[in-house]
């Protein structure tokens, strides 16, 4: 009797062999040919998007309402990712199943809103029997075709014209081209409205707070950084000796040196290992005269991205934070806080 082991082998075999009815050059040469075909259709694409989209973009940012977002099969499918991307750039926006919406769906638009619907032909009927229920409300309708001609596009208020030359199927039946052509259509739509509205990256982070987009959008020098006697602090008149211990007690890799609330110098484990080397002074010797003076400063409401990416650039493991206004001392954040934070 075969051990499971070798059935499984056996299943293998016979599925590589299904698989692979044509050659791996073949293979490979098909999946250029439907990139290459959808690729050239955006493409034309961009080439052929006239004013109609103007019309269409000042329609979705004057909208007082919502963006709601219709089709079927995968132009639903399609809709539900334009719909999402509208959402997290500015644009409020919701799905609604062409199908479903005409089951009691179509409850859940209102009069300040806007259709988008998406069909390759524009002849599917559900949307067809949607539209004029939606027009009997004022309510304006974008709809995304390839037929500019389509009953869809006739009865929309703005057509946009999403036409290919051949879908990238090799059987010319599934939706490839159309579906990736509406779809980068659709996110033209949403990224020139974000433009049109002014929406800036911290308006995004408050659509995408978690993750480490959401992280590295929202989390500011002030949430992360440490504070009060958590921050290794010394004055000028200290020695070196007490900047090693303060060092050491904190576990920030540095000491701060301070007069008056006011930073005039930094002490880390690099000026440390020199002092080390040089071996010319004693540990009693005043630390003013080995610091480093005019430290790297970071403002306490700066992004704390922003912070890692000056680390980067100084080489240097850590800051000294500050309020904007006074620069006066608020706190110190290093490369660790920021990877425990998981911003960076």
């Amino acid at each position: 009797m075969p051990t499971i082991l070798e059935i499984t082998q056996t299943k293998s075999d016979i599925m590589k062999k299904f698989v692979y009815q044509e050659s791996e050059h073949t293979l490979l040469r098909l999946a250029k040919t439907v990139l290459i075909t959808e690729s050239e259709a955006v493409r034309d694409l961009a080439e052929t998007i006239d004013s109609s989209f103007l019309i269409a973009i000042d329609k979705i940012v004057n909208c007082k309402g919502k963006v709601i977002v219709t089709g079927l099969g995968k132009s639903g499918i399609v809709g539900k990712k334009i719909s999402a991307t509208l959402s997290s750039t500015g644009t409020p926006s919701l799905f609604m199943h062409a199908s479903e919406a005409n089951h009691g769906d179509l409850g859940v638009v209102e009069s300040q809103d806007l259709l988008l619907a998406i069909s390759n032909s524009g002849e599917g009927v559900e949307l067809l029997t949607l539209a004029p229920l939606v027009k009997r409300q004022k309510i304006p309708i974008i709809s995304i075709t390839s037929d500019p001609g389509s009953s869809l596009a006739k009865i929309s208020d703005v057509h946009l014209n999403a036409t290919f030359k051949k879908e990238a199927c090799p059987l010319g039946l599934a939706p490839t081209t159309s579906s990736t052509v509406a779809l980068a259509l659709g996110d033209a739509l949403a990224l020139v409205s974000l433009k049109a509205k002014g929406f800036q990256a911290n308006d995004f982070a408050r659509s995408h707070p978690s993750g480490k987009l959401g992280r590295q959008l929202s989390i500011l020098v002030d949430d992360v950084m440490r504070k009060g006697d958590l921050v290794p602090l010394i004055s000028p008149s200290n020695n070196i000796q007490d900047a090693i211990i303060e060092m050491t007690e904190k576990g920030m890799g540095m000491t701060l040196i301070a007069q008056n609330n006011q930073v005039v110098g930094i002490f880390t484990d690099g000026d440390l290992r020199r002092f080390l080397q040089r071996a010319n002074k004693p540990l009693t010797g005043k630390i003013s005269e080995v610091m480093t003076e005019s430290p790297q400063t970071i403002g306490r409401y700066t992004l704390a991205i922003d912070a890692a990416q000056m680390m980067e650039q100084h080489l240097i493991n850590q800051l000294i934070v500050v309020d904007e206004e006074s620069e006066n001392i608020v706190g110190a954040i290093n490369m660790h806080d920021l990877l425990q934070a998981k911003v960076i």
